[in-house]
């Protein structure tokens, strides 16, 4: 951070995007069933690192600034197993939190997180065996890919609200690629607008 200090004099949008939590995910298991330690080393890659890049970035922001942390869901419903809805809660009260701390500083700095809806990352394409030129032959595998997004949606959405000046508004919120989608008109990179709050409610919900 000396070197961003010395060199751009100060950031403009701090994103939190640390996870690194794949292999440590345990499913269907009560939580006195799970590995205590994999929880914790969840927990500690995908919360604390975001507190070291708060605590380091935050004094950093300019005026009218932006901190996203990105995350797995725009609501506080559990996400089904322990310590993966606390590592994804988790970064959304540090948005509350940075919010809060933030709340008498005349930088008027705007914290949310965000998240993405079905992403078509680069290890989800791996796992279907496609590349992002034939992704849409895993729809056979997984009917819901149809709806899947690339990385770029979430990014778009986070540039332009870091670029909205009365972004201020949705401080301390939780926000999604589509409703950002929405809010600034923006598409993928092939153009699709892929909106996975609708899929889930009129498609994956009714399936449950």
């Amino acid at each position: 951070m000396t070197r961003v200090q010395a060199e751009y004099g100060g950031l403009d949008i701090l994103i939190n995007d640390i996870w690194g939590g794949e292999s440590l995910m345990e499913w269907g298991k009560k939580v006195w069933e799970l590995d205590l330690n994999r929880g914790r080393l969840m927990l500690e890659r995908a919360i604390w690192t975001h507190i070291i890049t708060g605590h380091a970035g935050l004094p950093l922001l300019r005026a009218g600034g932006l901190i996203a942390e990105i995350t797995d869901g725009d609501g506080w419903y559990y996400r089904g197993s322990f310590f993966y809805d606390l590592a994804k809660t988790g970064v959304m009260r540090l948005v509350q939190n940075w919010a809060s701390e933030l709340e008498d500083d005349p930088r008027a700095i705007t914290s949310v997180s965000v998240t993405p809806g079905f992403l078509r990352s680069e290890e989800m394409l791996t796992h279907f065996g496609v590349t992002e030129d034939t992704w849409q032959e895993a729809v056979k595998q997984e009917p819901h890919f149809a709806e899947s997004e690339t990385p770029h949606l979430v990014g778009r959405g986070v540039a332009a609200l870091a670029a909205d000046p009365e972004k201020h508004r949705f401080n301390a919120g939780a926000l999604a690629s589509w409703t950002l989608m929405d809010e600034y008109g923006f598409a993928d990179l092939d153009g699709r607008k892929p909106h996975w709050g609708n899929w889930y409610r009129d498609v994956v919900k009714p399936q449950l």
